[in-house]
């Protein structure tokens, strides 16, 4: 699920991660007021129209950044590079009352902060200054190589799992824009397991995420609709009553090709992205994108929020279990020297959680739809992953540790 800044068009054409871009390596403690007495904690307070970032500028380093939500609505929190495009680090879903921390180990240069109210729109930004502490950012001492190994790692996955998106999009393009929906449809869900394992790398493209998987409840007024749930609207087309009371109105078939060709475009230029020589992420980043991987569960595919109109969730669900399963494979040997008991404990959840899911399909077989799920299996799935998440939430920490 996409709520990424800003939403403007693009005019270009085996690990899951959340990218890393050279900037900086990101952590989300996810807990109230975690180090927010040390020597790099920053208060933040986010209202419905403000964003009170205690001060404008820091040494480089580790960054605690401590966001409080004073406003009556679910809001976001964002570090972005100096082209306010790309995502340094984001913190989401913070209710009302709540507070979070978001902790980034970022080197000197320009930043933006930008706080989200409704987690739509543009966001609230100002400037941000990180200056030169003289101290190194990143990973070092003997963990450094195994470190190295695990992006590595998972760099490969990545392009891997894009290179499988990019052929399974052509395919479902081609047929949409040739109207046979049946084929379309048949290939909606698995064609997006691909996407989802990689959501964090393309939510870090702020840019991009927001054309390719924004859903219309994500939009503000004025933005250009594109991508996945766009298209899977037309294929799935709502009734009335849940379309806000208004007929659904079909794409023409000159609309369907746009659609599909933009679709593919974005596609592309994601792969692009993903395979440039500079495209890097940090091992911090592998495992904050873990815990991201899980909160989009918690947060859309348990609710039945993201596939709204296909329901098809469950795969969606499986491809982000999968992602953060992945993360802590590559990361495992540093988090085994460092924390055993904690990997034993997310192996053990991880293996309760994909049981679970085992009950409802596979994505070689197929997944129930979302609509099937009585009250009860929706609860015990939340609370499965709720299980994991908790742990999970523990493992950045340990490699920050460890590096």
């Amino acid at each position: 699920m996409s709520r990424s800044l800003p939403t403007a068009r693009l005019t270009s054409a085996a690990a899951l991660a959340a990218l890393v871009l050279p900037l900086a390596a990101c952590v989300d403690n996810g807990a109230a007021g975690a180090d927010a007495t040390g020597p790099g904690a920053i208060t933040v307070d986010s209202t419905a129209d403000a964003c009170d970032v205690a001060t404008a500028e820091a040494p480089s380093g580790t960054v605690t950044f401590t966001v409080t939500n004073s406003g009556d609505d679910v809001t976001e929190f964002y570090l972005l590079a100096d082209d306010r495009l790309r995502v340094v680090s984001e913190v989401e879903n913070i209710g009302p009352g709540i507070t979070r921390d978001l902790v980034v180990q970022v080197p000197a240069g320009d930043y933006y902060t930008a706080c989200k109210p409704g987690m739509v729109g543009d966001g609230i930004t100002a400037a941000f200054t990180v200056t030169d502490s003289g101290a190194d950012v990143g990973p070092s001492g003997p963990v450094a190589q195994q470190l190295a190994t695990a992006q590595a790692d998972y760099v490969a996955y990545v392009k891997d799992q894009v290179g499988s998106l990019v052929t399974g999009t052509q395919e479902f393009a081609d047929a949409y824009a040739a109207g046979d929906d049946a084929t379309a449809r048949s290939r909606y869900a698995a064609v997006r397991v691909h996407w989802e394992r990689v959501e964090p790398v393309a939510e870090s493209f702020g840019d991009l995420d927001p054309l390719l998987d924004a859903r219309e409840a994500d939009l503000a007024e004025g933005d250009e609709w594109s991508g996945w749930h766009y298209i899977e609207k037309d294929l799935w087309q709502p009734a009335p009553d849940a379309n806000g009371g208004e007929t659904y109105t079909p794409l023409t078939p000159e609309q369907r090709q746009e659609a599909a060709d933009t679709l593919v475009e974005l596609t592309g230029e994601l792969e692009a992205r993903v395979t440039a020589d500079d495209f890097t992420f940090e091992a911090f980043q592998i495992s904050n994108g873990a815990k991201e991987l899980l909160d989009e569960v918690a947060t859309g595919k348990v609710t039945g929020e993201e596939e709204i109109w296909s329901h098809t969730d469950l795969w969606d669900f499986r491809a982000n279990v999968d992602g953060a399963e992945v993360a802590l494979g590559v990361l495992r040997g540093v988090a085994e020297q460092q924390d055993p008991e904690l990997v034993t404990e997310l192996d053990d959840r991880f293996a309760d959680l994909d049981a679970l899911l085992a009950q409802h399909g596979s994505v070689d077989a197929g997944f129930a739809s979302y609509t099937d799920l009585t009250p009860a299996q929706v609860a015990e799935l939340a609370a499965a992953v709720d299980a994991v998440s908790e742990p999970l939430s523990r493992l950045t920490a340990t490699i920050t540790d460890a590096a």
